[in-house]
């Protein structure tokens, strides 16, 4: 079996990627957030250029799949009228802003954004991996600690705590100097050989590099996990989606009623309501078995997977015991995963299998079929019940 080849970069608006079912096109909204007219727009446009569902990343932005070559000027014409594109594909690139999406204007998530945005723009912007990101998680606890970062900025009293992901401790800045403490940050991971071969993580430089003093001064308070991912919040309505996957319909119909956020669970909060509307695509119970799976897109929309992916997450769902959850990646890349506790690799030969690893984790079962999963789980439920 060939391995998987690793583009070490994630799609953009300027800068697509080919996959199997044509271009796919990142979209990441300022703030996280579209207006009811950004979204209707959206919609339309995926209805005109593209598949006519979207996709929710772990990463809060949308993207568009198939996606013919010749359509994609008239696609990028659309999104840049709707002011959904940045003025070039480096400053794109760099523009990884994860947000909480409970932010109020009042915690001065917006302002730092606006400041991260405009140095990450200026022609003395540190060249930073297109993976490296930074998390803006200002409430009163902090939500996006699982989600993928380099550098973090939190709230700690009345200050600002940024720190870089892995580190036990960091800098606490007034608000108004957060922005320019993270990208001193960011520049000291570039000078410090963060970057190889065009990729690197914060986490893996700090396993060879001690910190520079200002970033030794504050320790990281522990936090509770952040387990509610549907349901009301201050903010609004948070509504998940099976594997992320958003009709341009239901979005048409979603953008009627309220601006949307986008979430890091590959969901949306529905500002200011309390309710969710009463559209099948919704999943607004947190028990929901849809939740408790995770798929990439596997074949034949990837021309790396080895096998479909989603049906197969889809028959899981409701066999996983409590507190189980489950990924089904289509190749050892392992893209969409969630930190599961039952991993699905596709092969030539059936799915692999592993328990508490990851898809690059030796099997602890080869070649099963559907059949064969559900057996597995029924034993572990005899034999060894996970509560």
């Amino acid at each position: 079996m060939n391995a998987p080849v690793i583009q070490g970069w994630c799609p953009g608006a300027l800068r697509p990627m080919p996959s199997g079912d044509g271009l796919v096109v990142r979209v990441r909204p300022t703030l996280g957030r579209l207006t009811p007219l950004q979204a209707q727009g959206l919609a339309g446009l995926a209805q005109q250029y593209a598949s006519p569902v979207l996709e929710l990343t772990s990463r809060a932005n949308l993207q568009l799949r198939g996606v013919c070559p010749d359509s994609y000027p008239a696609l990028i014409n659309g999104l840049r009228s709707l002011g959904l594109l940045d003025e070039r594909a480096d400053v794109e690139a760099r523009r990884n802003l994860l947000l909480s999406p409970f932010w109020i204007d009042a915690d001065g998530t917006p302002a730092i954004c606006e400041a991260l945005n405009l140095a990450l723009a200026a022609p003395d912007a540190p060249t930073l991996p297109s993976k490296f990101g930074f998390a803006i998680d200002l409430g009163a606890q902090p939500v996006l600690r699982d989600a993928s970062a380099d550098i973090r900025l939190e709230c700690l009293g009345d200050q600002v705590l940024v720190y870089a992901d892995g580190a036990t401790t960091g800098a606490c800045v007034p608000l108004a100097q957060a922005a320019h403490s993270a990208m001193e940050l960011a520049r000291w991971f570039v000078a410090s050989g963060g970057v190889v071969n065009g990729r690197g993580r914060m986490a893996s430089l700090l396993q060879r590099q001690a910190l520079p003093a200002p970033f030794t001064t504050s320790r990281i308070p522990e936090a509770p996990a952040h387990t509610s991912t549907v349901g009301p919040s201050a903010t609004g309505m948070v509504v998940g989606l099976e594997f992320g996957q958003l009709p341009a319909e239901t979005l048409h119909q979603l953008a009627a009623l309220a601006p949307l956020r986008i979430t890091p669970w590959r969901g949306l909060v529905l500002e200011g309501l309390h309710t969710a509307p009463a559209l099948p695509e919704l999943i607004t119970q947190p028990d929901d078995a849809r939740l408790r799976v995770a798929a990439c897109t596997g074949a034949p929309g990837c021309t790396q997977a080895l096998g479909p992916t989603r049906a197969l997450a889809r028959f899981l769902a409701p066999l996983l015991p409590a507190g189980r959850t489950a990924h089904v990646s289509g190749c050892t890349k392992g893209c969409a995963h969630h930190g599961a506790t039952l991993t699905l690799v596709a092969s030539e030969a059936g799915y692999h299998l592993i328990d508490h690893g990851t898809a690059q984790s030796t099997p602890d079962a080869t070649g099963l079929d559907a059949a064969g999963i559900a057996a597995y789980l029924e034993q572990q439920r005899l034999h060894a019940p996970y509560v």
